[in-house]
């Protein structure tokens, strides 16, 4: 099934036009006609199937048939990861966190990163692609990136059980023993790097628990992906 994303429309709309990117891909790469069903989500939790009206490759507009809300996660999921020196990497985190089920990311930069500028641009449009893919209806929430010590303010207020996975030798608990089911979660992934002492010790006087991902020594991304797929695992 191919899942279309507009996020202009909802459960009260009675008909949708397609942007000339996917009005192309609907009517010269699919080859739809007027009368073929498409599927489409607006990324803030509802499907609705549509009937096509037109197939112009510049717009094709379609009459939505039926609207369906999908439940959000039964956990919300904060991942702060900072950017990778190689932006791919970056990018393939994004694509498979969101398969995998994520409710916000957040770029971190720390006294370690190597790459401080981000393209957000590039990011949503890798966010809305893997949603997409893997047939989901809730967009993550992709936020700017800000410098750790800002992010760590910010968090000050929030109700989610937090934590940082570091590689220092200290005194860590495993990531998968102590997460609880069913609550707010937002965990630190630092660069390539790690993070520095002082902004680990920030961290810890911030709330957040020290943990780790087990006995490797993980890249930025596979560090990332092992935290978002614990916390998705304990939920199933």
């Amino acid at each position: 099934m191919n899942l279309f994303y507009h996020p202009g429309i909802s459960e009260t709309s009675k008909e949708v036009m397609f942007s000339k990117d996917e009005s192309r891909h609907i009517s010269k790469v699919l080859r739809k006609n007027a009368g073929d069903l498409v599927h489409l989500t607006n990324g803030k939790g509802w499907f609705f199937d549509a009937r096509l009206e037109s197939t112009n490759p510049k717009q094709c507009l379609a009459t939505i048939t039926a609207a369906k809300e999908e439940p959000p996660l039964k956990y919300s999921l904060h991942l702060a990861v900072a950017p990778t020196k190689l932006n791919d990497r970056y990018e393939w985190f994004l694509e498979k966190a969101t398969e995998i089920g994520i409710t916000e990311i957040t770029p971190v930069i720390c006294d370690h990163s190597e790459r401080k500028v981000i393209k957000p641009e590039r990011y949503e449009k890798i966010l809305q692609s893997a949603m997409k893919q893997s047939l989901k209806s809730h967009l993550p929430q992709l936020n700017n990136a800000v410098s750790l010590r800002s992010f760590l303010e910010s968090e000050k207020t929030s109700g989610a059980t937090k934590y940082i996975a570091h590689c220092e030798d200290s005194q860590k608990k495993s990531l998968k023993a102590v997460l609880q089911q069913e609550t707010e979660y937002t965990i630190l992934i630092g660069p390539e790097g790690d993070f520095s002492s002082e902004e680990i010790q920030q961290a810890i006087a911030n709330g957040f628990i020290p943990v780790s991902l087990g006995e490797s020594r993980l890249r930025t991304e596979t560090a990332a992906i092992v935290a978002c797929h614990s916390v998705a695992y304990v939920n199933e």
